[in-house]
């Protein structure tokens, strides 16, 4: 099977924690405990993980008996019609929005998958950056002085 998936380890701020990245041949499940596995010794004060319905199942008693971390299912409603903004699922999907707007990001450029997961560090590097410290912008602007009366 052709190309590859990214999984993320967000916080609620929405930034990269821990990131795998994958052929898409492997299941999201399996692709979850990787992720996990990557995160469990960075992490140690984590205590609770919310992914969508993708990861249900026994993926949920893997986690906790792996990190004694609590995995929960933010599920969609069975009664809703068309988009519906979940909660916390939001977070994830705004850091993927995040991403999409790197170029080398959009596509799948790289060779290697470990190359892959750099350049998401290096695109949340170049975000948080800017966030912590917005470019000033420099205009040459000088204020005239008033005019004097002769």
């Amino acid at each position: 099977m052709k190309g590859r998936k990214r999984h993320l380890l967000v916080d609620t701020m929405g930034l990269i924690l821990a990131i795998v990245v994958h052929s898409a041949g492997l299941q999201d499940r399996d692709g979850a405990k990787l992720v996990i596995q990557k995160a469990r010794f960075s992490f140690p004060g984590l205590k609770k993980v919310w992914a969508d319905g993708g990861y249900a199942g026994e993926l949920i008693a893997w986690v906790k008996s792996w990190t004694d971390w609590l995995l929960e299912i933010v599920k969609r409603s069975d009664t809703a019609v068309g988009f519906e903004v979940l909660p916390k699922r939001w977070i994830v999907e705004r850091t993927f929005g995040w991403l999409n707007r790197y170029r080398r990001l959009s596509k799948d450029y790289e060779y290697l998958p470990r190359s892959s997961e750099n350049m998401v560090y290096l695109a949340m590097i170049n975000l948080m950056l800017h966030r912590l410290a917005p470019e000033k912008r420099s205009h040459n602007y000088r204020p005239r002085k008033p005019a004097t009366a002769t």
